[in-house]
């Protein structure tokens, strides 16, 4: 077997690479943000740590005359689009101070030294500037846990040079480090001891109050109509972070000027919200008796959804397929919940499985079609967190357990994880089989108008109860 090594460069070359004219390192250049505070909303309790920082890097010598030492790294962490580096960008602009950004990636070369090169060219250039922000997004692209088993060469190398500049530049020197990761779990214990990243500030997915001030941000030099209302809109984009919101606003305003319109309507905002969540509808193709199919499925969602989910609302029913390459669709807006219950997630399984068993009660109970294999995906993922990481399980033996941490409970989980499915999935068919007139009337309505809103469902639910 044949290995191969990495190709060195000698050290005045690696240098001279990082500063050719295709290397990206020249976005690190001294740059001035023109973003402060204002631009950015929601995530308060990570702002006003922001601020904090933003006041040191305006008056340090406030901080020095009482000794205090301010973070040397600070680690902005939580779910893609949450807006970090806006916030990073926000501080050297609220502080007036260079902003020096790069990527993890930038770092990444298949030359060995020239990531360590780029690193200490960052820093020298940070130090010239005095008081200022260096920002690195995608940090875990060089500083994943090291271990002996695998690993890169050269990422090692680019990691220990970061960690030795962050060592190596004095207390209260006005330079502040962010970095920001989407799996902070994943980052070497090197990077995040204290002296390196020890300031910790999470970037949360927004909630219904912080989903407005995001929507009034977006839409404050858009003209939008006298009915829209982005209270019900911050309302039904339950899990959108703010770049989603944003991206949503944008289609919108697409939307409404290739319809000609002078301003955003509702119907706009909505459309671009149906497609973000499902994708654009397009014209029906299949055969009648395939449309049935898919209709006893979305009606299969929905009754189990009124049933078991009480707290949430069903927006629209579908059996349009869309650009995602759903055959239909139940968009279902969830109850805004902090803290998840056993009941509660053993209810969303169970609507998950409710379009198969509606197939296989009322269709047919070996000719399955293949439209719930996305439904199956998303149940068997949710009860493999159930059980291997969240202990909800009825045994008493393991409910202590995170068995996805534990040695040797793979195959005890497995087990479990199928019990769960198939439990949830018997319980199910049981409740479709006592709603089938329900079930069937809700289908056949479908297959006539094709999609209906979600009061057009709540008026059905009303005029039919079980």
């Amino acid at each position: 077997m044949s290995v191969r090594l990495p190709f060195r460069l000698p050290p005045r070359r690696a240098r001279a690479l990082s500063r050719a004219p295709f290397s990206r390192t020249r976005r690190a250049e001294r740059a001035a943000s023109t973003v402060t505070f204002r631009d950015v909303a929601a995530n308060e309790a990570a702002m006003d740590r922001l601020r904090a920082l933003a006041d040191y890097l305006a008056h340090p010598q406030k901080y020095a005359a009482l000794g205090a030492r301010l973070p040397r790294g600070v680690l902005l962490y939580g779910p893609p689009g949450t807006g970090k580096t806006l916030m990073a960008r926000a501080l050297a602009g609220e502080a007036g101070v260079p902003f020096f950004s790069l990527s993890g990636s930038d770092f990444v070369e298949m030359y060995v030294g020239v990531g360590a090169a780029r690193v200490r060219e960052l820093f020298a250039k940070a130090a010239k500037a005095g008081r200022c922000v260096i920002f690195i997004d995608e940090i875990d692209a060089i500083g994943k846990r090291r271990d002996d088993s695998s690993g890169s060469e050269e990422r090692d190398r680019t990691l220990n040079a970061l960690l030795s500049e962050m060592s190596g530049f004095a207390e209260n020197s006005g330079v502040i480090v962010l970095a920001a990761t989407n799996r902070a779990d994943t980052l070497d214990p090197a990077l995040t001891r204290p002296g390196r990243f020890d300031a910790k500030i999470e970037i949360g997915l927004p909630d219904r109050r912080e989903r407005l001030d995001i929507l009034r941000l977006h839409c404050r030099k858009k003209p939008l109509a006298e009915d829209v209302d982005l209270c019900r809109l911050a309302a039904d984009t339950v899990r959108f972070s703010g770049a989603s919101l944003e991206s949503l606003v944008n289609d919108a305003a697409i939307r409404a000027a290739r319809r000609g319109g002078h301003v955003i309507e509702e119907d706009d905002l909505h459309a671009a919200f149906v497609a973000a969540v499902a994708g654009e509808d397009r014209p029906v193709s299949a055969a009648r008796e395939e449309l049935a199919v898919v209709a006893l499925h979305e009606a299969g969602h929905a009754v189990a959804c009124r049933a078991l989910l009480p707290g949430h609302r069903i927006e629209r029913l579908s059996v349009l397929p869309t650009t995602s390459g759903a055959a239909g669709y139940n968009l279902t807006i969830p109850a805004e919940r902090a803290l998840p219950d056993l009941n509660g997630l053993t209810a969303q399984i169970q609507v998950l499985l409710a379009g198969r068993a509606a197939e296989q009660l009322l269709y047919s109970e070996t000719n399955l079609t293949a439209g719930a294999s996305g439904d199956l995906a998303q149940a068997a993922e949710l009860a493999s967190t159930m059980a291997l990481d969240l202990g909800m399980v009825a045994s008493p033996a393991v409910s202590l357990r995170a068995l996805s941490r534990c040695t040797g409970g793979a195959q005890e989980g497995a087990a479990l994880v199928r019990r769960l499915l198939d439990d949830c999935y018997q319980a199910v068919r049981l409740l479709l089989s006592q709603r089938v007139a329900q079930l069937e009337a809700l289908a056949a309505r479908l297959v006539e108008a094709e999609s209906l809103t979600g009061d057009e469902v709540a008026a059905f639910f009303e005029e039919m109860p079980v």
